[in-house]
């Protein structure tokens, strides 16, 4: 690689570095905490929950999201709750 190229990958880490980094709150509050994805993992097993992907229609998407941001409810309690009433009935 030329030394050039170098120095472009070191800004791209860089900035990939800043932008990953919390935002601190406003007036010296602390600092927002963003948990990285290990720590979310152990919280989500402790809950309960297993990831799951399936691959969906982009219009059933989309009215999902519709739907999720009518009721103001996250994606996953939309679909736990809309898989739940399917497999009842």
């Amino acid at each position: 690689m030329k030394r050039t190229d170098l120095e472009k990958n070191k800004g791209l880490k860089i900035n990939g570095q800043m932008k990953g980094q919390a935002v601190p709150a406003r007036f010296g509050q602390e600092a927002a905490t963003v948990l990285d994805k290990r720590e979310q993992r152990k919280l989500d097993q402790a809950l309960g929950l297993v990831p799951f992907a399936v691959k969906l229609n982009s219009e059933l998407v989309g009215q999902l999201q519709a739907l999720a941001t009518e009721r103001k409810v996250g994606m996953n309690d939309l679909v736990a709750e809309l898989l739940k009433k399917g497999l009842a009935s």
